[in-house]
């Protein structure tokens, strides 16, 4: 995530200066993140997948209110970037604790309610962080694969995190597939070459207590392509 937003901020850098253009980008911005540079970062970035990835319209069936769970398959430095453009309310995302800190970044992650999440296993603080968020209202979105990880590549059973989130809070879970990523497998490369992206969003899912597997291998089917 962090490379797509050095990026954007080096664009604004150079369009900030012309007060129509951040007019545009603010009428672009599909969504209130409560402070107008970063709703300017918002237009700009949904514009930037638009035109640059070609990202075909599309939009998150979340409610206006309340509580939702995002997930979707995790193929390129780029997807962040591809769900938010394709959502009417901010998302918080779940990243690792070693991306959270990177120099000159941490304080923007934090402006837009990033959850650090340690590598070791030790999620606890993150999902009670969640949890909160989730309890306010708000919209989590993670990643249940924990890492880019290919259609290819040998499968990976999802992190647990997403079914305890979803018992917690009962928050519906909606997963979306990401596809046409021309750089899938890369950071830096997924955001510069340009693709004809694609999200595949499906109909919500909700947490079954007696059956707690089920909305994971539902999930893995959606986001995993698993027949």
């Amino acid at each position: 995530m962090s490379i797509g937003v050095w990026l954007m901020l080096t664009l604004l850098a150079l369009i900030l200066p012309a007060p129509w253009i951040k007019g545009r980008l603010l009428a672009a911005s599909g969504t209130d993140w409560g402070r107008p540079w970063i709703n300017v970062l918002d237009g700009l970035n949904r514009v930037f997948c638009r035109r640059f990835h070609r990202l075909r319209p599309v939009q998150l069936p979340l409610p206006a209110h309340g509580p939702v769970l995002v997930v979707a398959n995790h193929i390129s430095g780029l997807d962040p970037l591809l769900m938010i453009a394709a959502s009417h309310r901010p998302l918080r995302f779940l990243m690792a604790r070693e991306e959270y800190r990177r120099f000159g970044l941490q304080w923007l992650f934090r402006a837009v309610g990033c959850i650090p999440v340690e590598r070791d296993g030790n999620t606890h603080r993150a999902l009670a962080a969640a949890r909160r968020a989730l309890q306010r209202g708000e919209v989590v979105a993670l990643f249940p694969h924990g890492r880019i990880h290919l259609d290819h590549e040998t499968p990976v059973r999802l992190k647990r995190g997403i079914a305890h989130l979803a018992r917690l809070s009962g928050a519906p879970v909606v997963a979306l597939r990401i596809d046409g990523v021309r750089g899938a497998g890369r950071t830096l490369g997924a955001v510069v070459l340009r693709s004809r992206a694609r999200l595949t969003v499906f109909p919500p899912l909700y947490h079954d207590e007696a059956e707690p597997e089920r909305l994971l291998e539902a999930l893995a089917r959606q986001i995993g392509r698993i027949q």
